[in-house]
């Protein structure tokens, strides 16, 4: 985060304190009338970014809940969690593609002081995201079973975690409405709004699950099923709460009935920049679900093994995607306010404090990986689960230093409406490079799992290197959007 010296120095009209002046509005949420694109670069990012990670912090805690009550059911209900979360990369990825093209939009409108603009992007966006999750929804309750066993689960996974995959597709609107809506937010300057909704959500989860999964008190036990129904029922109150803020506009942006009236041409343009993203996101999370198909061939413990180590990991990144998509926004603002080169300036340092934080991070992940994993597994999943776990932690947390900024530049093209770039970087990187790599070193060179694990930490530095060498070329900051 910037020193205090960099948090004083703001622009006429916009005084504050001190830095934990500073911190207390960004976690209550910015005044309205605060401009990102004037003043401290340093604060800007503060203001933004403190929400941003501390609402991915809640996403993170639920992420490490989830997987340590899951984890006592064994290794079958691990690894039916993982697979089924591999499923739900398609939903993630088409949420996370729109909200790309939102946030983009969104922002660049309030750089530009456009508020109806902003206003009818977030109409026609959700308008598109509930069209695609009522789709996806009844494909995944119809298909549940047989999505499994295409995924390379073995048979006690199928039997015991069907229920569990046709909740967690069936339900998917409000994964989508949380993305989409929070989006719009983000890229309007709401981060705090934002945090709020991913809490409430997320709070309902981790109460909820253990009484599903478990049984206590009056709930009944629903064994991995109800760690679905939870997660369903958090996230749903989570979107609605938010819809609800959008409604009745106390915040930046203030959505009506006029705006979800279907507008042809700025839908077009919606699917048009949030398509790249689409793909681009897509590009990332097929590779993701390719190395889980590698790794599934090695049986259920190294499945297991695989998902608590990344659950753990997501805990690290997730606060990072914070960091990033406070980038983001301020690239989107800058630009619409005519200013490319404080935007910039936001990306290096947002890149900066993130590499602190994440080097951080992965030097306690390496160093402490077998007492870390020892909390998630149990007598149920067993020794070799917790090898395959405490591998997966110490060899991805290798790459953090470099990803940090790697995640950072992505998103900050993606806040320019440059979605293409990040889409052919992720071609290379994840495609032609480290599915290859894995699967090379899993089968050829007889390292199993743990040569998945080494393949996408090499990915994660090269993800870095080549963006940092297309982000100093400039294009990004004549896009239009």
């Amino acid at each position: 985060m910037p020193d205090s010296t960099e948090v004083l120095r703001h622009a006429p009209g916009q005084k504050e304190p001190g830095l934990f002046a500073a911190v207390r509005e960004a976690v209550r949420g910015a005044r309205p009338t605060y401009d990102y694109t004037e003043g401290s670069i340093g604060r800007a990012i503060l203001l933004l970014s403190v929400p941003m990670v501390l609402e991915m912090l809640m996403e993170s805690l639920f992420v490490v809940c989830d997987v340590y009550f899951v984890g006592r059911l064994g290794k079958e209900a691990v690894a039916a969690v993982g697979l089924t979360e591999s499923m739900m990369v398609l939903v993630y990825t088409l949420g996370i593609g729109l909200s790309i093209g939102a946030t983009a939009m969104v922002a660049r409108r309030t750089g530009e002081r456009d508020p109806e603009g902003a206003a009818r992007t977030a109409g026609q966006t959700i308008l598109l995201g509930l069209l695609v999750s009522l789709v996806l929804g009844a494909l995944g309750v119809a298909l549940a079973p047989r999505l499994l066993g295409w995924m390379g689960a073995e048979a006690p996974v199928v039997a015991g975690g069907s229920n569990f995959t046709r909740v967690m597709l069936g339900a998917n609107v409000s994964v989508m409405m949380l993305f989409l809506i929070n989006g719009t937010f983000r890229g309007a300057g709401d981060a705090a709004v934002a945090m709020r909704v991913l809490w409430l959500a997320n709070a309902i989860n981790i109460a909820l699950g253990p009484c599903l999964i478990f049984g206590l008190g009056p709930f009944p036990e629903l064994g991995v099923t109800g760690a679905a129904v939870a997660t369903s029922i958090g996230r749903g109150t989570g979107a609605l709460y938010a819809f609800s803020k959008l409604w009745r506009g106390s915040g930046r942006i203030h959505v009506t009935a006029r705006h979800f009236r279907p507008d042809a041409l700025l839908i077009r343009r919606i699917v048009s920049l949030s398509g790249t993203a689409t793909f681009q996101v897509f590009v990332g999370m097929a590779s993701w679900i390719v190395l889980n198909i590698i790794v599934a061939s090695f049986g259920s413990a190294a499945v297991a093994g695989n998902i608590i180590g990344m659950r753990i990991i997501m805990f690290a990144l997730l606060p990072s995607w914070g960091m990033s998509n406070a980038a983001a926004t301020l690239v989107g603002q800058s630009l619409g306010a005519g200013k490319p080169e404080r935007a910039e300036k936001a990306v290096w340092r947002a890149g900066f404090f993130n590499m602190i934080f994440l080097g951080c991070v992965g030097l306690l992940f390496f160093v402490f990986a077998d007492a870390i994993v020892g909390v998630f597994t149990h007598a149920a999943a067993g020794e070799e689960v917790h090898a395959y776990g405490v591998s997966c932690l110490r060899i991805i947390s290798s790459g953090f230093l470099f990803y940090a900024y790697g995640m950072v530049l992505t998103q900050s093209f993606n806040g320019a409406g440059d979605t293409r770039t990040p889409t052919v970087i992720n071609v290379f990187v994840f495609w032609l490079w480290e599915i290859p790599l894995a699967w090379l070193l899993a089968f050829k060179f007889g390292m199993g799992p743990r040569g998945v694990f080494v393949a996408a930490a090499v990915a994660f530095s090269t993800l870095a290197v080549v963006s940092a060498y297309f982000f100093r070329r400039g294009r990004w900051k004549t896009k239009r959007v």
